[in-house]
C-alpha cells in the first residue's frame, strides 16, 4: 500500500495535524522489528484493557517512526505526522476496506472451524505457473489480522487469498466489509469457539455472512448442517460441492478429512478454471513456526512454511525476539513467484537482512549468488540445500539463533534434521499461541492495574524453560516465579532480563541469586536474617525481597502472630526491600472449602496490610492463583499468580482455555499375534482374539506412568483410540491397533493431546492424580518443539 497520512486521515474520518509522509506498511506492536523491516511505517496506538502502547510512541520516533494513527492526542514532536481516531481497529478496518476497493484481481475468502491454512496453502501449490498470488500470512484471520493482512496487498496481484475467522456472532459482519471476497471457500464445521454461539446452525449463518457477495462458492456436502444450508441460501449462484469431485487415493493421500481437504481443492480449480490439480501426495505444510533446540547449543527456528517478502518480515522479527544476546544467522532460499524484477526482489531482502541485524546470511540457490554484493554481512552461498548441508560451517551455528526460510522445491526439512540437535523419537510440542490465548483468558479476568506473576517452575510445568519465558517476558508478564535458584540462573544466562521470583530460596543459593538479580522468598526470621548477611557481603542494600505469609497451608511463611516482629524487624534491615507480600489460597480450587478460602482471604488482607503500613513505601500484595482469578475477584489485589491455567487447565474443565501440550512418538513396529499370545513384561497382556500389535519408543522413563498400563490408556492412532497392551516398558511400550486401519510403520501416534479424552486431564482422572503431574513427569530427554503462528 502507500498513501499520504493526511488522506489516511479522511479515508478513515480522523483528525489530522503535525507533518504528512507516504505510509507504506502498518506497525501494531512497539516489540517488534515491523518499523525496521518496512518501509514508511506508520505505528498504531490501541489502548488495551492490560496496556496501552500509546506509551511507546516516544520510543517508536526514536526508532524512526513518523506516521501515528492514535486513539488521544499525545504530545507532537518535529517531523511527525498524527491521526486520531476513536478506535484504531475499527480505522485499520475502514483503511483495509478502502484499500480492497482499489484492488482489480480476484479475492477469495477461506473461512470454517478447521482447515483454513491448510487448504489456503494446497490451493496456492495448484496455482497457474507464473501467476502472482497474494495469501495473507499464517492465521492472519482476527478482527485485527484481517485488515492487516488486506494492507500488505501490493495492488497487482492476480489472486488474492485471504482467511476469516470469528469467534462470536458480529464478527463475519466487519470482515466480509473489509474482504468482499469475489470467491468464499468453506471448509470444515465443528466445535471449534462453539462457546459462543447458541447451536451449530447459528455459527454456520455467521460464518456465510463471507459469501454475502460472491459469485462463486465452494463447499463440502458432507459437513452439515453447512452443506445443506449453503445449497438452500444460495441456490442462484454457482455452488461448487466438493462431494461430486473425484476422492484422492488413500494411497495418495491416507487421511480422511485430507481427502475431503483435496477434493476442496479441485473444486476450487474447477470454479477458477483452473487445470485440475495432479495430486501426489498431501502437501507438506508446515502450519506453524517451530523452535528447537539446535546442534552447537543452537537455537534453530524453523519457518520452511511459505516464502515471500511479507512472511520474511514476521520470520525476521519472530528472529529478533528469540536470539536476544545470541548472534543471529539467516538461511534462505531463492523466492520463486514474487511479481518483482530480480533486481527489486534481492535488494529489498538484502535491504530487510541489513535492517534486521543478521550477523551471518546464508543464500541457497543460483539467483541468491548472483546478488551476493548487496549484503553486506557475513555471507556464504551455495547450489542447492544439499550442498549446503555438506559444507555449512561451525560457527555459522555453533551458539546462534538460526532462522530457516526456504522455498518448498528447496526441501528445507532436511536442512532443518541435519541441524537439529538429534534425540529419540518421542517428542513433546508445545503451543505457544494457545499459551498466549490462556495467558489473555486470565488477564482480561484482572482489572488494568493489578500485575501478574507467571509461574514457570519445573521447567514451565515440563514445557520447557527458556522458550516460554522469553515468550512471557514478550508479552510483558511483570514478574517469572521458578522454585529453585539454578532455574533462574539458567533463565538469565539465556537472556531473560525480567524480575524472578526463587519460591524456595536455600540460603546456600543467596550469593547465586544476588549475582544473578534474583529476588528470593523469604518465609522465616532466619531466612529474613542470611539473606541480609548476604547482601551485606556482596556490598549491596535494598536489595528486593517478596514475604510469603501462612494464612492457613501451614507449608512456609509468618504467621500471623509474628507480623508484629516482622513488622519491627523490617525497618531495622537497610540491606533489603519488601517488593512483594504474599500468601497461597490452597483450596481456591474447591467449592466446598469456599468458607475456609474467604478466611483466608481475610486473614492474608490483615496480615499484608499491617506489614504494608509499617513501611514507608509501596509494596505489592498477592494471594490470588489461578482458580482464584476466575473464582474470587476480591482477592486480586495488586498482583496475581498464573500457574496452571497459563497451560491450559482451569480449576474445573474449562473449554475456552487450551491445552499446550502433545505428546507425540511414532509406531517403530507392527506384529500379527494369535489369541492367546501374550505381550509383555510378566506375560500381563492377554490376547482374546486376533490382534495387531504395534511396539512405540515411549516408556516410564519418558513420563508414561506405568500404572497406564494392561488398557487402562489409550493413544491415538490416526484420530483412533489403540490402548495400551500390557505393561509399559521403561524405554517403550505396546498398543492394540486390531481395530485401526491402514495403520503403518511409521504412523503417528499422541500419547497426550488437547483431544478430550486424550488430553493431560483425562490421563490425570485415570491416575487419581492432577494435571501438573501428568505434566511435570515428561523427562528431560524428550526434546520439547515449540509451535507459534
Amino acid at each position: 500500500m502507500e498513501y499520504q497520512l493526511s488522506q489516511i486521515a479522511a479515508i478513515v474520518g480522523g483528525g489530522f495535524s503535525g507533518t504528512d509522509s507516504t505510509v507504506q506498511s502498518v506497525v501494531t506492536d512497539s516489540r517488534s522489528l515491523t518499523c525496521e523491516l518496512g518501509t514508511g511505517p506508520m505505528f498504531v496506538a490501541m489502548c488495551g484493557a492490560n496496556h496501552d502502547s500509546h506509551d511507546f510512541i516516544g520510543e517508536m520516533r526514536a526508532r524512526g517512526v513518523r506516521a501515528f494513527l492514535t486513539e488521544r492526542a499525545v504530545d507532537a514532536a518535529p517531523g511527525c505526522g498524527y491521526v486520531v481516531v476513536r478506535n484504531a481497529i475499527e480505522a485499520l478496518q475502514r483503511l483495509a476496506s478502502y484499500h480492497r476497493a482499489q484492488f482489480r484481481g480476484t479475492v477469495v475468502g477461506i473461512t470454517g472451524s478447521n482447515g483454513k491454512t491448510v487448504i489456503k496453502e494446497w490451493i496456492a501449490e495448484e496455482l497457474p505457473a507464473g501467476m502472482k498470488c497474494y495469501r495473507s500470512p499464517k492465521s492472519y484471520n482476527s478482527q485485527l489480522g484481517v485488515p492487516l493482512s488486506v494492507l500488505m496487498l501490493e495492488g497487482d496481484e492476480r489472486l488474492a487469498i485471504f482467511e476469516a475467522g470469528i469467534s462470536k456472532p458480529g464478527e463475519m459482519e466487519r470482515l466480509e466489509r473489509i474482504i468482499r471476497p469475489d470467491v468464499v471457500v468453506f471448509t470444515s464445521i465443528g466445535d471449534a469457539h462453539q462457546e459462543n454461539f447458541l447451536n451449530l446452525d447459528q455459527k454456520c449463518l455467521e460464518k456465510m455472512i463471507l459469501a454475502r457477495g460472491a459469485s462463486r462458492i465452494v463447499y463440502h456436502s458432507h459437513y452439515e448442517p453447512l452443506g445443506r444450508m449453503i445449497a438452500a441460501h444460495f441456490a442462484g449462484r454457482k455452488l461448487y460441492d466438493a462431494a461430486a469431485f473425484p476422492r484422492v487415493p488413500e494411497a495418495v493421500v491416507g487421511n480422511e478429512a485430507s481427502r475431503r481437504n483435496a477434493q476442496i481443492v479441485e473444486a476450487f480449480c474447477a470454479a477458477m478454471d483452473f487445470p485440475e490439480p495432479a495430486f501426489s501426495s498431501a502437501p507438506e505444510v508446515a502450519m506453524r513456526l517451530e523452535v528447537k533446540e539446535g546442534i552447537n547449543d543452537s537455537v534453530l527456528i524453523n519457518d520452511a512454511y511459505n516464502l515471500d517478502l511479507n512472511s520474511l518480515a514476521l520470520a525476521l522479527d519472530y528472529l529478533h525476539n528469540v536470539a536476544l544476546s545470541r548472534r543471529r544467522t539467516l538461511v534462505l532460499s531463492d523466492i520463486a513467484q514474487s511479481g518483482l524484477s530480480d533486481d527489486e526482489l534481492y535488494g529489498r531482502v538484502a535491504g530487510m537482512v541489513a535492517r534486521a541485524g543478521i550477523d551471518t546470511f546464508i543464500g541457497i540457490g543460483p539467483k541468491l549468488k548472483r546478488y551476493a554484493s548487496l549484503f553486506a554481512c557475513e555471507r556464504e552461498f551455495f547450489a542447492s540445500t544439499g550442498e549446503c548441508i555438506a559444507r555449512i560451517g561451525r560457527d555459522a551455528v555453533a551458539g546462534r539463533a538460526v532462522l530457516l526460510k526456504g522455498a518448498r522445491e528447496f526441501r528445507f526439512e532436511r536442512l532443518a534434521h541435519a541441524l537439529a540437535r538429534k534425540s529419540h523419537t518421542t517428542v513433546l510440542e508445545v503451543d505457544l499461541d494457545a499459551m498466549i490465548h490462556n495467558l489473555n483468558y486470565f488477564r482480561a479476568q484482572l482489572s488494568p492495574r493489578t500485575k501478574l506473576v507467571a509461574m514457570v517452575k519445573a521447567g514451565s510445568y515440563g514445557t520447557g524453560d527458556f522458550e516460554v519465558a522469553q515468550m512471557l517476558q514478550h508479552e510483558g508478564v511483570d514478574y517469572l516465579a521458578v522454585a529453585f535458584a539454578d532455574e533462574g540462573v539458567l533463565l538469565r544466562e539465556r537472556g531473560i532480563a525480567m524480575p524472578i521470583v526463587v519460591l524456595n530460596a536455600a540460603a546456600d543459593s543467596f550469593d547465586l541469586m544476588i549475582a544473578n538479580r534474583l529476588e528470593p522468598e523469604i518465609y522465616g526470621f532466619r531466612s529474613l536474617d542470611d539473606f541480609a548477611a548476604a547482601v551485606s557481603h556482596a556490598g549491596e542494600a535494598r536489595y528486593p525481597i517478596h514475604l510469603k505469609l501462612d494464612t492457613g497451608m501451614h507449608r512456609l511463611g509468618f504467621m500471623e502472630e509474628e507480623i508484629g516482629r516482622l513488622c519491627e524487624v523490617l525497618p531495622t534491615r537497610p540491606e533489603v526491600k519488601v517488593a512483594s507480600v504474599f500468601s497461597h489460597l490452597n483450596c481456591a480450587d474447591m467449592p466446598e472449602e469456599d468458607a475456609y478460602t474467604r478466611a483466608q482471604i481475610a486473614r492474608f488482607d490483615r496480615m499484608s496490610g499491617a506489614v504494608a503500613a509499617s513501611l514507608p513505601y509501596p509494596v505489592l500484595r498477592h494471594t490470588a492463583n489461578s482458580a482464584a482469578i476466575e473464582r474470587f475477584p476480591e482477592a486480586q489485589y495488586d498482583m496475581c499468580r498464573l500457574g496452571l491455567g497459563l497451560y491450559g487447565f482451569g480449576w474445573r474443565h474449562n473449554d475456552a482455555l487450551r491445552p499446550v501440550s502433545t505428546l507425540r512418538t511414532r509406531i517403530v513396529q507392527i506384529r500379527r499375534l494369535a489369541a492367546g499370545e501374550t505381550v509383555g513384561y510378566g506375560r500381563a497382556g492377554r490376547l482374546t482374539r486376533p490382534s495387531v500389535v504395534a511396539t512405540i519408543p515411549v516408556g516410564y522413563a519418558d513420563g508414561l506412568d506405568r500404572r497406564l498400563g494392561c488398557g487402562r490408556w489409550s493413544v491415538r492412532v490416526g484420530g483412533e483410540a489403540a490402548p495400551v497392551v500390557g505393561r509399559i516398558c521403561m524405554d517403550s511400550c505396546m498398543i492394540d491397533i486390531t481395530d485401526v486401519h491402514g495403520v503403518a510403520e511409521g504412523d503417528e501416534v499422541l500419547i497426550f493431546s488437547p483431544a478430550a479424552g486424550n488430553d493431560p486431564e483425562a490421563m490425570a482422572r485415570v491416575l487419581g492424580t492432577i494435571p501438573y503431574e501428568v505434566m511435570t513427569s515428561v523427562s528431560g530427554r524428550v526434546k520439547r518443539i515449540y509451535l507459534k503462528e
